[in-house]
């Protein structure tokens, strides 16, 4: 995916956009939000996903229909980038970020229903809604056992995900550390398969800094 080589039709004023967000940003996270020049097209990206902006999205090259699997390595601040465009209430930045090993946490005290808890929410009458997640540090977690059998958490999720996605258009955002042969070794070539048609791929450069130093 790269930057717009020319000038093109938006439905944003980014000019005004992309100051908005660093201040806000910078609010939120208690510190100046700074974008390296390398991140740029990611941000850029990123925001107009949130903001439905076809008209970017159709130059960029991805789909608003699917959601986002934000890769990079350790510390490029992926995690924190998801966190503040939630806080920012943009047109569809409504979803809940929860840490992938937190899920597998959930599931090692509840059992099962933490499989349907994320695939489903329910509301004060008891009908189930569903519910957009970003699940964090895909492939931190582990295979865990519940009463002696081994299951794939998080491989159980995204398989329960990608089916409301092809029934009822629900996002879903991750972000890993994982490449895509390694995401095959962790959740199989059936779940990779899946996970190309659920969403589009933003990525920092390998050298992008560790922005918690």
């Amino acid at each position: 995916m790269n930057l717009p080589t020319k000038t093109i039709e938006t439905r944003y004023d980014y000019y005004k956009v992309i100051p908005w967000f660093i201040k806000n940003a910078s609010k939120i996270i208690g510190r100046e939000y700074v974008i390296p020049s390398s991140e740029r097209a990611i941000v850029f990206a990123m925001l107009a996903w949130m903001l439905r902006d076809d008209l970017v999205a159709d130059e960029m090259g991805f789909d608003l229909n699917k959601g986002i699997l934000l890769t990079g390595p350790i510390g490029c601040g992926k995690t924190t980038l998801f966190k503040i465009l939630k806080e920012c209430k943009l047109n569809k930045s409504d979803f809940e970020v929860i840490s992938s090993r937190q899920v597998v946490s959930e599931f090692l005290k509840d059992g099962f229903d933490i499989i349907d808890k994320y695939s489903f929410t329910t509301n004060g009458n008891n009908l189930r809604n569903i519910k957009s997640f970003c699940f964090d540090d895909l492939g931190t977690e582990k295979i865990t056992k519940y009463f002696g059998n081994d299951c794939n958490v998080m491989g159980e999720i995204l398989l329960s995900r990608y089916e409301l996605f092809k029934q009822k258009n629900t996002i879903t955002h991750i972000t890993t550390n994982l490449s895509a042969k390694e995401i095959e070794t962790l959740y199989g070539k059936r779940i990779r398969s899946r996970m190309r048609e659920m969403f589009n791929l933003f990525g920092y450069e390998e050298s992008s800094e560790d922005k918690r130093k």
